[in-house]
């Protein structure tokens, strides 16, 4: 046990010396497993009491990990454009399934593998964890592409795992039982209402010594897998559930980077070390008919994930289809607990199980490399926010020129003839329309309506709000009470001249270095919303650029907190900051990652 648990702490390091950032740790650990195992020197009890509930235990929590992967918000969100991830990846994972079946049934009548159900289910998976950390690394999570390749990914891992449930039912006799299933759904479903109002109090009570939070996931962990087996389904769909409940809990990045250490740092690792340690390569290279099978399971874990290539090919570039499409074909975390099963039920031989496995590791290892090396980020994939300005005039037109470009992309509309015909030579984007209350098209981030008349200037922004548009800021020159509360509610930012340089003036005299920062050409004051996952649940003082910026602010849900070493970041914190303009761009760059 000793050994496993060094192999854990070393194996990280080993592949961090080396460089081997292309290879998923889960493989390295089979990997190891292997040579430490039956197959290898023979040092692992692979009957040893200790070893199994841990590693079975790990299977759990990586399930459970898995759950709270899934990002609903993706099934949620309105598709302004023609390419929609969610039926994308539902046209996809059809096609997968139809391939899958198709391929269970060539193996059966070559008579390789009789099994079809089982090969179907084994061909149908998709390695969720191997899929979210390779978007995660290319940062394109929130692209398009990665937003359809990441839902592929998730009816590849909770669709076969509702099949393994009906298939483990039918084979394990309890059939009859099948319909128990629905209690389990049920229970998660009371668990998420009766947790939800308490979990933000859980937020507030928590701290270092009863860390609520973590204690109420293994609590729906440990229920929903109890039932689950009470039930007669597979205590992994019960991890799952677990995972989903938790995840729509909304805990915060603190909270996920606890639980991912936890399960990541210690259990998982026997899971996959002991997967490879019962491996028995020996009997495989022996057997003719199990070696013959190797190659063909290769192949066919590709294959099935042809019909996700050829659909996101009609939307993206060929290379990146084709690599989203390879990507898709790494599958280890579902395979793993599906043999097991399998296995249990006497489904499948040994060699046949290591078969699988095998096969398994090598797209595992194929997937992600090649993926890294096919795919290119589309020029459109880098723009970062679309902003529309109405009104061309002397300051909305120097808005539009001071903004950047490698953060915006700025176009500008007027229904002024006149103010067109002074100002199109100024900024390309600029377009003139007759009749500006018309205009239907609002697929912006921001829309900032800065016209020279106060009623265009607000029917125009109430217009872009219905429209669904996150941000819209509305100039007013002479604003009166009622308005800005009536702005306010709509959740419709106001600016107003008078009052920006009033406040302007007041700063210069009470606090002349906080005016000369916002002055300041070779240092500048930033405003950045933190989306990339990479820096959430750090803490400030270990950022690596904390040297480069001073952090005078962080706005989290709504209320500003004053910055310490020891303040933790979170996904969409707001945070205020100098620093030289070279640096302090970069530093924007990376925490505004969507990732």
């Amino acid at each position: 046990m000793l050994l496993v648990i060094l192999m854990a702490l070393v194996i990280p390091i080993l592949m961090a010396k080396f460089n081997l950032r292309n290879i998923p740790t889960a493989v390295a650990e089979i990997i190891v497993g292997i040579i430490l195992g039956v197959s290898g020197f023979n040092w692992v009890d692979t009957s040893n009491s200790q070893l199994n509930f841990l590693s079975n235990l790990g299977v759990i929590i990586l399930i459970f990990l898995s759950g709270m992967e899934i990002e609903f918000d993706l099934f949620n969100k309105k598709q302004d454009s023609q390419i929609n991830p969610v039926k994308i990846a539902a046209i996809s994972f059809l096609g997968i399934a139809i391939f899958s079946v198709s391929l269970g049934v060539v193996l059966s009548i070559l008579g390789l593998f009789k099994d079809i159900f089982l090969a179907s289910i084994i061909f149908m998976t998709v390695a969720l964890g191997v899929v979210i950390a390779t978007l995660k690394e290319k940062e394109i999570l929130s692209k398009t592409i990665g937003q359809s390749i990441l839902l592929t990914a998730v009816l590849g891992e909770v669709i076969p795992l509702l099949g393994l449930t009906i298939y483990a039912s039918i084979h394990g006799g309890d059939a009859e039982k099948l319909w128990l299933i629905i209690l389990l759904f049920l229970a998660a479903i009371v668990l998420l209402i009766r947790f939800k109002r308490p979990y933000l109090w859980f937020n507030k009570i928590t701290k270092q010594t009863t860390q609520i939070d973590i204690r109420l996931a293994f609590f729906l962990i440990f229920a929903l897998v109890s039932i689950a087996e009470k039930v007669g389904a597979e205590n992994i769909l019960g991890a799952f559930l677990a995972g989903i409940v938790m995840k729509l809990l909304e805990p915060s990045e603190a909270t996920k980077d606890k639980l991912t250490s936890i399960g990541y740092g210690f259990f998982i690792p026997f899971f996959f070390m002991m997967t490879g340690a019962k491996l028995n390569l020996k009997s495989l290279f022996t057997n003719q008919a199990a070696l013959m099978l190797l190659p063909i399971l290769v192949l066919a874990f590709f294959i099935a994930k042809l019909p996700a290539a050829l659909t996101y090919l009609k939307f993206f570039t060929k290379g990146n289809a084709l690599a989203g499409g390879l990507l898709t074909a790494t599958t280890i975390t579902i395979v793993l607990p599906t043999l097991q099963v399998a296995r249990k039920l006497n489904a499948i031989s040994q060699t046949q199980s290591d078969a699988f496995t095998l096969a398994a590791i090598i797209t595992c290892i194929a997937g992600p490399i090649i993926f890294n090396s096919l795919f290119k980020l589309a020029p459109e994939d880098k723009i970062k926010e679309k902003v529309l300005i109405y009104g061309a005039n002397v300051f909305s037109v120097a808005v539009a020129q001071e903004l950047h470009n490698k953060w915006y992309s700025v176009e500008m509309i007027t229904d002024d003839q006149e103010a067109y015909n002074t100002y199109k030579s100024r900024v390309e984007s600029l377009v003139y329309c007759d009749n500006i209350l018309a205009t239907t098209d609002f697929n912006y981030d921001i829309v900032a309506s800065s016209g020279s008349d106060d009623e265009r200037n607000y029917e125009f922004a109430k217009k872009a709000k219905e429209a669904g548009t996150q941000r819209v800021i509305v100039r007013q020159k002479q604003p009166d009470a009622n308005r800005i509360a009536e702005l306010g509610q709509l959740d419709i930012e106001v600016f107003n001249g008078y009052s920006a340089r009033t406040s302007a003036m007041r700063a210069l005299i009470e606090s002349p270095a906080f005016y000369e920062i916002l002055t300041d050409s070779d240092n500048i004051l930033y405003d950045v919303k933190i989306q990339n996952h990479r820096y959430a649940g750090h803490q400030l003082m270990d950022l690596s650029f904390i040297d480069k910026i001073t952090v005078s602010r962080i706005k989290r849900d709504g209320e500003w907190l004053a910055p310490h070493g020891t303040t933790v970041l979170e996904v969409g914190d707001e945070i205020v900051y100098t620093g030289k303009v070279e640096d302090a761009d970069m530093i924007r760059e990376l925490l505004s990652r969507k990732n």
